[in-house]
Parts: structure tokens; sequence; C-alpha cells
């Protein structure tokens, strides 16, 4: 049993850490995603420690099951076998900050692991919004729904959230690598609605993109960061992988500010996939 000394030892090593990640995310000052991450227990969406922590060395073994452990800016392993970890904190506060999600919107998780970011979003979105986390590991979406039982406004589904139909939504956030926008996101998206998910090559590289639905079958679009990420199972083509890793390799992601559907190319084009582009033109 935990003694006063050391819960408030954790709860000051969280509040440190959730002031690190947003300053580290560019947001300054109090924010409420700041709060989000300072309100939120990591170590309860991870199980029991010590934990497998990346390191500069690698994964490594915690030393301890000292909860103050967890709050670092690094993925903890939550499935070591199949490499699915708790990502990495401040690359989640920059994609909730380009996301912008407001109080009573609904929000789509896609990839939700344990919860952990799905409890951040649905306090971003609070009491009067929606999350709908999807997991497709059955025993990572059992964790996921023990975890979340007491929030009120998530539901978990044990399910791919690559197949439809979806929930209509104003945000979706999918926490695994894609080779293209999948239309069963797009056709989920109201209008004003945000997808953000990380456009990846067959090794796990790539960045981050942002969709916005502009108006029906408009759609800007714009990276927000590099990352490495797992795969989405049911949301990958293997003949795009390796086209795509030539496209980052360019180094010019800064350019694209529309995604196209269906159209042929033009010579605004950044990236084409089967049946989508992307555009350095904006929308319109």
């Amino acid at each position: 049993m935990p003694t006063e000394d050391s819960k408030h030892r954790v709860d000051s090593a969280r509040e440190t850490f959730a002031k690190k990640i947003s300053a580290d995310a560019g947001l300054r000052g109090p924010s409420e995603i700041r709060a989000a991450f300072a309100s939120t227990p990591r170590e309860q969406f991870l199980g029991k420690g010590p934990w497998t922590i990346l390191t500069r060395e690698g994964f490594r073994k915690s030393p301890s099951d000292d909860p103050a452990l967890v709050y670092c800016d690094a993925p903890i392993a939550i499935d070591p076998q199949k490499g699915i970890n708790n990502g990495q904190p401040s690359l989640y506060a920059r994609c909730f900050a380009a996301l912008n999600i407001q109080h009573g919107e609904t929000v789509t998780h896609i990839g939700a692991g344990t919860g952990y970011y799905t409890a951040i979003l649905a306090k971003l979105t609070g009491a009067g919004g929606v999350v709908h986390a999807f997991e497709i590991e059955a025993h990572l979406a059992e964790r996921a729904a023990d975890n979340l039982a007491e929030m009120g406004n998530v539901t978990v589904y044990a399910r791919s959230g690559s197949d439809g139909p979806l929930p209509d939504c104003d945000v979706i956030y999918v926490s695994a690598g894609a080779t293209a926008p999948q239309r069963v996101w797009l056709e989920a998206l109201r209008s004003g609605g945000r997808l953000l998910f990380p456009l990846t090559d067959a090794n796990g590289a790539g960045a981050v993109l942002m969709i916005t639905r502009s108006s029906p079958g408009a759609f800007q679009a714009e990276f927000v960061s590099s990352v490495m990420f797992i795969a989405c199972v049911g949301a990958r083509d293997e003949a795009t992988e390796e086209r795509l890793a030539e496209a980052f390799a360019r180094g010019d992601v800064q350019r694209v500010r529309s995604l196209r559907l269906d159209a042929e190319p033009d010579r605004t084009c950044w990236f084409a996939g089967r049946d989508w582009w992307l555009s350095r033109a904006e929308v319109g």
C-alpha cells in the first residue's frame, strides 16, 4: 500500500512530466493537454512493474517497480512480443495540439492499446464528448475496457478500426502506421473533422499526416511530425511502401497542402497512391 509520501512523490513526478512534454510539444504555460497528462496515471495502464522502457541503448527493464519511473518521455512496452508500445508522450501531445480537440466533440481512437492515450482524449473532449476506442488485439482491448471502465464517455471495441462502418465523428486519431488515408476514415469525418495518422513505409518510418475535411470532397492536408510506428492492420499496401520511402527521402514534406481523391494527379502532386494523392496546392 503506497504511503502518502510516496503518492505525493509520484504525483509530483507526473506534474513535472506533464509540464516537460507539453513544452517539448510547443505548448507554453497551462493547457488542457498538460492538465490531462498531469491527471492521468500512466502506470495504471502499463501493468505491474518493472517496465520495459526505450532508452538510448534500446529497450531496458526499469530498475524497480517505482511508478515515478514511467514519467519519462519514452515508449514503454505493453506487448513486447508484438512490438506494441505505449508510445512517446511528447509526440502524442504534439498531435493532440494539432487536432485542437474541443469539448463536446466525438473522437475515434484507432489502436487504443491499453487505453492510456484514449483516457487523455476523453478528458480533452470532456464529459459532453464521446470517444470510440478500437483495438484489434483482444487482450489489449480487454485491458483497455477495464482501465477505462470509470470513464462514462468512452466505448471500447475489440476490432479493427480499418474496417467500416465507423461512427460519424469530429476527430479520428490513429496510433499505428498506414500507407494511405483509408476511405472508411474519411467517410466518417463530419464537416470540419480532422483525421491524424502516421503515413509510413515498410520499416515503419514516415510522418504524421493531418487531414481536415473543409467541405464535402475537399480535404486540407499537412504533415505534423516525423515518426516511427508499428503497422496498422488492414491499412497497409506493400506496393505503396517502397514509393513512400522514396518520397520521404526527398525531405520536402512541408510542401503538402491538400488531399485529392480519384482525380488524375497533376503537376502539383507530391505523392500518388492508388486512388488518392497529396498535392502541393491549396484546396480549391
